[in-house]
């Protein structure tokens, strides 16, 4: 497959961190690509590089050497505007706290990326209705922040992470705070929207049960990804 066939191709990415009189190689030449609708689990140890690696994998930080291209666009050669819009268009976000907005209600932190994308506030209400049921939680989108449970509060960010149909999504720990049992719900809704909109995903966990019930895993170790 060419690389404007896969929704995000890293190639040869390289990261250096100066400390000191150190230079530290937290990633040496990393590549991956992603097929759509896949999911991947990204593990290895704390302070491996993983954060790092969906930081540039999601153009929130250039690597030193090498090359982001999502949906056969390369971001390297773009400024601070254009990686902007290509985040916008293509990429949603998971991190392990929800970041939630407490003063709206779930339906509306769903609809709030929307209108910022340029829907009108009844389409981004439909949409954001929708998700909140494929997620199922419909029945409390009327809630704020506040009055979800850690799980809840979680599958409301995936629903808001892929509000605007982005065609991958990076998830740093999902389940990190949760419990096994509730971490399960999260997950299993995680891979539904996964599978059901053909997004491709790359999850970063320490979990190797939920690991072993993705597609593949990728290890990042002493700064090299292998399968």
């Amino acid at each position: 497959m060419s690389d404007a066939m896969f929704p995000l191709s890293l190639r040869e990415i390289k990261r250096t961190f100066v400390q000191g009189d150190r230079r530290l190689e937290v990633l040496r030449g990393v590549s991956l690509d992603l097929r759509p609708g896949e999911i991947v689990a990204l593990v290895g140890q704390s302070g491996s590089g993983k954060s790092t690696l969906l930081h540039i994998a999601g153009l929130l930080e250039q690597p030193d050497d090498g090359d982001v291209i999502l949906d056969g666009k390369a971001a390297g050669p773009l400024g601070d505007r254009g990686r902007t819009a290509l985040r916008r268009r293509f990429l949603g976000f998971v991190y392990q706290y929800h970041h939630l907005l407490p003063e709206f209600s779930a339906l509306e932190n769903v609809m709030l990326p929307q209108m910022l994308n340029g829907l009108s506030r009844s389409e981004a209400r439909v949409r954001a209705a929708d998700l909140l049921a494929m997620v199922q939680l419909k029945e409390r989108g009327d809630h704020r922040p506040g009055r979800l449970s850690g799980g809840e509060q979680q599958r409301v960010a995936i629903a808001r992470a892929v509000a605007n149909a982005p065609r991958v999504l990076l998830a740093d720990e999902p389940t990190g705070n949760l419990d096994a049992a509730t971490a399960d719900v999260v997950f299993r809704q995680l891979l539904a929207l996964v599978r059901e909109t053909g997004m491709a995903a790359l999850v970063a966990t320490h979990n190797p049960d939920l690991a072993a019930r993705m597609d593949r895993t990728v290890t990042l170790k002493d700064g090299v990804l292998s399968s």
